[in-house]
């Protein structure tokens, strides 16, 4: 294979079990399923941060929620972070984007060093180094204090160009729909989910986008070449186009994952998150299961479209030359658990979908296998550079390459993962008497046990061997006592392991090593007899 190319794609907000071949048996994601049928398909994938910005900075940086700091949505990567683009670049591949990063610019970082924004550099440096391409993070509603969202996206030009007037068409158009009075209704509010956006399937966002990523494609030509597509579904506002809009009214759905009990005695930060507006809507099995038919409908959309990239990508003859990698950068609620959105622990959110074909030779024995080991985010960017032939830097990156579990060789098992979560910006942080500082909790999962430690708190603790629905918090039972401090010490090694020393690479301590006496320093010894032959002073010589 001469040329080598990475389609990293990531659908945002999406769950495990919204596809197929995750087990849905409402919605039927063929295009999706062949990459599972294809490649590899990795069936405990856990994100490192379960908020969109933060978990899409450790899928960009290769490192941890507390490695790289941009713990929350709108916090900045610092300017010092290698991202993606400057991995690849090691291995003469060159990145672009098609959709959503959530990231922004460390602009005190830049000002420091006297860098412009506006610069090719500063430009670089403001998305997680995807300079090249188009970004759009997908949401521009209009609320009382404005606008949500910089800038104008090429979007609106594309939407005007078609017949969709308006000052700002997503929100009148793309994300809008007309009820049975004509009246116009914004696709936030999930009451209107039954009813179809005002586009036409072929311009909607994830029609859009799609178009987009093959014309890029057809423009990088035999460049070696990372794309990272990034759809904004089926993340809200749910205003699915016709005829998904109505796709999957009146089916059987899956009952959301709950039980009374969990709302006995809970935890106080776990209450305070069941207390939220949306998690109160959402618990409401009616209102649930009228938006959860949208959901899939945006679900299937994107599969349709896939398809026709895929095909795309075939009739270009880049099939053969191009890595698939499908993901999400969290899941969804959706009433499990008697909550909604994302930021908590549990397997609909923190475990998310990972599908890998190699079109290698090297990956013919592992087609259509599923890997049962614990995997990460942070795993993907060592995948690639691995992958694209390159020196992963460990100084850096604190994932491991899943290379060998796709050419079917061994691979170091790990022994936990760990997500973070900071709610320091949530309403109820100050009656829980945390503040912005010190609102943290972190996850530790060892393929049996989720331990999370609550800053301020009492820790949680489920045992998904005995409770695979995670009903039963044990963070205070006494039997459990032992293994929470077993899981405890696990994490502190974790968190003392962290790549921190990143200027520093393994090269440089090697040479470093013994150094020290050959140069001349030799600390604690009596006598020039008892250094090593290696480590002698230059004799001394008599002053003359």
């Amino acid at each position: 294979m001469t040329q080598k190319n990475i389609l990293f794609i990531m659908l945002d907000q999406l769950r495990a079990d919204a596809l197929s071949c995750y087990g849905n048996e409402v919605v039927h994601t063929p295009h999706i399923d062949r990459l599972a049928q294809q490649g590899v398909q990795f069936n405990r994938c856990y994100v490192q941060g379960t908020s969109c910005g933060n978990s899409r900075a450790s899928y960009y940086t290769g490192r941890h929620v507390r490695s790289h700091g941009a713990t929350w949505n709108g916090w900045p990567n610092r300017v010092d972070e290698l991202t993606l683009a400057d991995h690849l670049a090691t291995c003469g591949m060159n990145t672009y984007l098609m959709g959503k990063t959530h990231m922004k610019p460390d602009l005190a970082g830049m000002k420091r060093l006297g860098l412009e924004p506006q610069s090719e550099l500063g430009r670089f440096l403001s998305n997680a180094g995807f300079s090249q391409g188009e970004h759009d993070d997908g949401l521009h509603t209009i609320g009382v204090a404005g606008g949500y969202g910089a800038g104008t996206p090429a979007y609106y030009d594309y939407l005007r160009k078609h017949g969709y007037e308006a000052k700002n068409p997503w929100v009148t158009w793309a994300s809008a729909m007309k009820d049975e009075e004509g009246v116009l209704r914004n696709g936030m509010f999930l009451k209107y989910g039954h009813l179809p956006a005002r586009v036409d399937k072929t311009h909607s966002e994830t029609a859009y986008t799609t178009d987009r990523a093959v014309e890029m494609i057809e423009h990088l030509g035999h460049q070696n070449w990372c794309l990272h597509l990034s759809y904004i579904k089926p993340h809200w506002p749910l205003a699915a186009p016709a005829p998904y809009h109505q796709m999957y009214r009146g089916v059987d759905l899956p009952k959301a994952i709950k039980c009374e009990a969990q709302k006995q005695n809970p935890h106080p930060i776990y209450k305070a998150f069941m207390d939220l507006p949306q998690s109160q809507t959402y618990a409401k099995d009616e209102y649930r299961n009228h938006a959860l038919p949208t959901y899939y409908g945006l679900v299937k959309e994107i599969d349709d479209n896939l398809g026709r990239l895929f095909e795309a990508l075939k009739l270009q003859g880049q099939d053969k030359n191009t890595m698939i990698v499908l993901t999400s950068d969290h899941g969804d609620y959706f009433g499990d658990h008697w909550l909604a959105e994302k930021d908590l622990f549990h397997d609909a959110v923190a475990r998310v979908p990972l599908l890998i074909m190699d079109p290698s030779i090297a990956a013919n024995s592992s087609r259509g296998t599923q890997c049962d080991q614990l995997v990460c985010a942070i795993d993907l960017v060592p995948t690639f550079v691995d992958w694209a032939g390159g020196q992963p830097q460990w100084n850096w990156l604190e994932g491991q390459s899943l290379v060998p579990v796709i050419h079917n060789l061994p691979m170091i098992e790990r022994n936990c993962v760990v997500s973070e979560c900071d709610y320091g910006v949530m309403d109820f942080t100050q009656k829980l008497g945390r503040t912005s500082d010190n609102a943290r909790m972190t996850m530790l999962f060892d393929g049996r046990y989720k331990y999370i430690h609550c800053l301020g708190f009492k820790p949680m603790l489920y045992d998904l061997q005995e409770d695979p629905q995670e009903f039963v918090d044990l963070g205070q039972d006494v039997g459990y006592k032992a293994v929470r401090g077993q899981l405890g010490e696990q994490m502190l090694d974790w968190s003392a392991g962290l790549k921190n020393r990143v200027s520093v690479n393994q090269s440089m301590v090697d040479r470093q090593l013994g150094k020290a006496g050959e140069v001349g320093i030799l600390i604690g010894y009596w006598q020039q007899n008892d250094v090593p032959q290696a480590q002698q002073l230059v004799p001394e010589v008599p002053d003359k």
